[in-house]
C-alpha cells in the first residue's frame, strides 16, 4: 500500500468521521429546539407537574443544548447514546439492532442491484443498437423513474394477488426488489454509457484490429475501462439506498432503522432521534468510504485529484 493512498485514505476517514459527527449534533438540535417532548402530552392531560419534571430530569430533557450536546459526545465515545423515553432502554441497543436490518437490506439490494445492472449495461453497451439493448433500455427508464415507495406498493400488490411474494414481516423479497431495481436500472444506464465510450477507445480499437476475440475485448478490457465511472456514483447509490430504504421500511414492515426513526420522531424521542440519525449517518458514510477506495484502487488519477 503506498504512501499516496494512506493519505487519500487519510482524507476520507477524516471527511467521513466529520460528516457523521455534522449530522448528528444538527439532529440532536433539531429535534431540542422543535416544540415539545415526549411529555407534552402528558402535561396537556394534567399529570403531575412534580413527577414530570422529575421524569424530564431522569432522560436529561431539562438540560440547555449546549449540556445536551456535551454531555451526549462524552456519552458517544463510552458507546452511550442515552436512554429512549418512548422505549425506556438504552438507545445504543435499539439502533444497533436496528441498523443492522437496514444495512443487511440495503447490502443485499446492493447486491442484487449490482449482479442485474452491471453485466446487463455491458451487454447492452457493447451492441447499443442490438435488440437487447432496444428492449432493455425503457424498461431501465421506466424503473430509474419510479420511487422506491412506488415500487414497493406496486410489488406488494403483485405479491399479494399472485403469492409470488411474501409480504410477512422480516421477508426480504418485495422491499430487496423495491430497493434494487431502480438502482439496478440507473448502473445498466451507467455501465451501457461507459462500455460504448470504451469500446471507442484508441487501444480497443487497436486491439480489435490485432484480431482479439470479442468477447474478451468486451468483458476484459473495455470492461475494465468502463468501471471507473460506474465506481464513482457508487458513493451516491449507496446514499441511494438507505434514503429509500427509510419509506420502503415503513410500508412493508420490515424491521429496521427507518420504522424506528418514524417511531422516534412521532413519539418526540430526543436521543431516539439522534441515535437514528447518528446510526444512518455511520452507514452512509461508511458505505461511501468503501466506495471511494474502491474508486482510488481502480483509478490512480483519483488519489491524486482528492
Amino acid at each position: 500500500m503506498t504512501s499516496g493512498f494512506l493519505r487519500f485514505l487519510a482524507r476520507r476517514l477524516a471527511a467521513a468521521t466529520l460528516f457523521v459527527l455534522v449530522v448528528s449534533v444538527a439532529a440532536l438540535t433539531l429535534a431540542h429546539v422543535a416544540p415539545g417532548d415526549a411529555f407534552t402530552s402528558r402535561e396537556i392531560a394534567g399529570d403531575d407537574p412534580e413527577l414530570l419534571a422529575a421524569a424530564r430530569s431522569y432522560y436529561g430533557l431539562d438540560r440547555s443544548l449546549p449540556e445536551q450536546v456535551r454531555a451526549w459526545l462524552a456519552g458517544v465515545l463510552r458507546f452511550d447514546l442515552g436512554l429512549s423515553t418512548r422505549f425506556n432502554r438504552p438507545v445504543a441497543g435499539l439502533v444497533t439492532e436496528r441498523a443492522w436490518n437496514t444495512a443487511r437490506l440495503a447490502a443485499l439490494a446492493l447486491l442484487v442491484a449490482t449482479a442485474l445492472g452491471v453485466p446487463l449495461g455491458v451487454m447492452t453497451g457493447a451492441r447499443p443498437r442490438g435488440w437487447l439493448a432496444r428492449a432493455v433500455a425503457p424498461v431501465s427508464i421506466a424503473l430509474v423513474s419510479c420511487p422506491p415507495l412506488v415500487g414497493a406498493l406496486a410489488l406488494l400488490l403483485v405479491a399479494a394477488r399472485t403469492q409470488w411474494l411474501s409480504i410477512a414481516q422480516g421477508a426480504y423479497a418485495v422491499p430487496t426488489l423495491a430497493l434494487a431495481l431502480p438502482v439496478a436500472a440507473m448502473l445498466e444506464r451507467l455501465q451501457s454509457q461507459a462500455i460504448t465510450e470504451a469500446m471507442q477507445a484508441p487501444d480497443i480499437v487497436a486491439a480489435a484490429a490485432r484480431g482479439m476475440t470479442m468477447r474478451r475485448l468486451i468483458w476484459r478490457h473495455a470492461g475494465r475501462q468502463s468501471l471507473r465511472p460506474v465506481l464513482g456514483i457508487y458513493g451516491l447509490v449507496i446514499g441511494g439506498l438507505f434514503s429509500g430504504s427509510l419509506a420502503v421500511e415503513f410500508v412493508t414492515s420490515w424491521p429496521g432503522l427507518g420504522r424506528l426513526m418514524l417511531d422516534a420522531l412521532v413519539s418526540r424521542d430526543l436521543f431516539l432521534v439522534t441515535g437514528c440519525a447518528l446510526a444512518g449517518a455511520l452507514l452512509v458514510a461508511a458505505g461511501n468510504l468503501v466506495a471511494d477506495v474502491l474508486r482510488g484502487a481502480v483509478d490512480p488519477r483519483v488519489r491524486g485529484a482528492s
